[in-house]
C-alpha cells in the first residue's frame, strides 16, 4: 500500500508540475504589484503635476486643513462646548461649505450666510413671538408658523429669479430658506427659542470668521488679481496669433506647407473658453476689500467689457484661421504673383502691427498704466488695411470673385468636416 505513495513522491513530472504552478503563482503575485505601483507612480504624478500648476493649490489644502483644526476646538474644549451646546457642529459644516480657493468667494459665501442666519434667525423669533401673541393654543400656532414657513419661503425662492439677487445673493437666499424653515421647525418641540436661535447664529458667525481670517490672513488669494492676469494674459493669446500669422503666412520666410498643426492657430481658442470663468471673478472680486493697486470701488466691469471685445476678435481670428487651413490644403497656383505678393505684404504689416499695439495693451494691462504707441500701431494698421482696400476696390469684379471665393471655400470644408464626423 505504501508503494504506490513512494513511487508518486519521486516522479519527477509530479515535482515539475508543482514547481511550474508556484513559478505561475509568483508571476501573477509580481504583475499585480507592479501594476499596483505603477498606478502609485502615475497617480503620483498626476498630483504632482496638479500641484507645480499652481502652487496656491496647496496652500489652500493645508489652509482648510488648519480652519477645521481651529473649530474643532469647539469640541474638544468643554467650556466652548458647553457655551455652543448641540449647536457646536454648524461650525465644523460653516467651514466647510464657506472655504473657497479664492478671498471674494470665501468672503462671499461667508457674509451670505452670516447674514442669512442673523436674519432668518431674527424672523422666526418674531413670528413666534407673533403667533404666540394672536392665537391662544399651541395647536393653533404650529399651524400659524407653518403659514409663515409657506409665504416666507415662496417669497425668498421667487426672488432667486432676479438677476441681480440670483448674482451675488444667490447663496445667501437658499440659507435663509434653510435656517427659517429649520428654527421654525424645531421651536415647536423647544421650550426657549431664544437660546437656540442664538446659539445657531453664534456658531455659525465663528465658523465664518475663523474662514475669512485663515483666507485673507495666510496666503491670500486675490480673485481680483486673478481677474486681472487673465485679461492681460487674453491679449497676449491674440497677440500670439498674429504673431504666427505674420511669420508663417504672410512673412518673407514663409514656407506653403500644411499649418493644420501650428501652434499659433489654436492660441485664440482658450479665450473663447474664458467668459465663465471671468464672469466667477468679476462677481467675487467685487467683494474683495482693497488689496494692492486695488482700490475701493476698483471697476472690475471693464474686465468683463474687455473679455468680450476679446472674445469678438477671437472668433475673427478663428474663421480666419480656418481658411488659411483650407488655402495651404488646397496649394492652388497663384494667378497674379504682383498681386499676391502685394495682398501678403499688406496682411503682413497689419498682422505685425495689431500684434504690437496687442503686446503693448497687455503690458499696459498689466502695469495699470496708460499704453503709449499702441495708438501708434493701430493708426499704422489702419492705414495698411484701408489702402489695402483701396487697392481691391478698384477691381469691382476680382472682390466679387474673391467674396464668392471665401464663402464657397469655408462651406465646402464645413461639409467634408460633417462628412468625416458622420461617416
Amino acid at each position: 500500500m505504501e508503494a504506490p505513495a513512494a513511487e508518486s513522491s519521486n516522479n519527477p513530472n509530479t515535482n515539475n508540475g508543482g514547481g511550474a504552478e508556484d513559478e505561475g503563482d509568483a508571476g501573477g503575485r509580481f504583475s499585480w504589484r507592479l501594476v499596483w505601483l505603477l498606478a502609485v507612480r502615475s497617480a503620483a504624478e498626476k498630483v504632482a503635476q496638479i500641484a507645480r500648476d499652481d502652487p496656491r493649490r496647496v496652500a489652500h489644502s493645508l489652509k482648510v486643513g488648519l480652519a477645521l483644526t481651529l473649530v474643532s476646538v469647539v469640541y474638544y474644549v468643554t467650556p466652548l462646548f458647553n457655551g455652543f451646546g448641540g449647536s457646536a457642529m454648524w461650525a465644523v459644516l460653516t467651514v466647510v461649505i464657506v472655504m473657497e480657493f479664492t478671498v471674494g468667494a470665501t468672503l462671499s459665501k461667508g457674509l451670505n450666510r452670516a447674514l442669512a442666519t442673523l436674519v432668518a434667525s431674527s424672523l422666526v423669533i418674531g413670528a413666534h413671538e407673533v403667533a404666540s401673541l394672536v392665537v391662544p393654543s399651541e395647536k393653533a400656532e404650529s399651524i400659524l408658523l407653518v403659514v409663515f414657513v409657506f409665504f416666507v419661503a415662496s417669497a425668498a425662492t421667487f426672488s432667486r429669479f432676479i438677476p441681480e439677487i440670483k448674482a451675488r445673493f444667490d447663496y445667501g437666499v437658499s440659507i435663509f430658506i434653510l435656517t427659517f424653515s429649520l428654527v421654525a421647525v424645531s421651536s415647536c418641540r423647544v421650550e426657549e427659542l431664544m437660546p437656540l436661535a442664538l446659539q445657531r447664529t453664534t456658531t455659525i458667525l465663528a465658523g465664518v470668521a475663523i474662514c475669512l481670517c485663515t483666507t485673507i490672513l495666510i496666503c491670500p488669494v486675490w480673485a481680483g488679481e486673478d481677474l486681472h492676469k487673465l485679461a492681460a494674459n487674453n491679449l497676449d493669446k491674440l497677440a500670439e496669433f498674429l504673431e504666427g500669422m505674420e511669420t508663417e503666412c504672410f512673412g518673407e520666410n514663409a514656407r506653403s506647407e500644411n499649418l493644420e498643426g501650428k501652434d499659433f492657430l489654436h492660441a485664440y481658442k482658450s479665450v473663447l473658453s474664458s467668459k465663465e470663468k471671468e464672469d466667477s471673478l468679476c462677481t467675487v472680486a467685487k467683494w474683495e476689500p482693497m488689496h494692492g493697486k486695488f482700490r475701493f470701488r476698483h471697476p472690475w466691469s471693464q474686465y468683463q467689457k474687455l473679455g468680450s471685445l476679446c472674445r469678438q476678435c477671437a472668433s475673427k481670428m478663428e474663421a480666419l484661421a480656418s481658411y488659411v487651413v483650407i488655402l495651404t490644403k488646397s496649394q492652388y497656383p497663384e494667378a497674379s504673383p504682383e498681386l499676391c505678393l502685394k495682398v501678403r505684404t499688406t496682411c503682413g504689416q497689419m498682422s505685425l502691427h495689431s500684434a504690437w499695439a496687442l503686446r503693448e495693451l497687455s503690458s499696459a494691462v498689466r502695469s495699470m498704466t496708460t499704453p503709449s504707441s499702441a495708438n501708434n500701431d493701430l493708426s499704422a494698421a489702419m492705414k495698411v488695411a484701408n489702402s489695402c482696400g483701396n487697392e481691391l476696390l478698384e477691381d469691382a469684379a476680382l472682390l466679387q470673385v474673391m467674396h464668392i471665393a471665401v464663402v464657397g471655400s469655408l462651406l465646402s470644408d464645413l461639409v467634408m468636416q460633417v462628412y468625416n464626423r458622420i461617416s
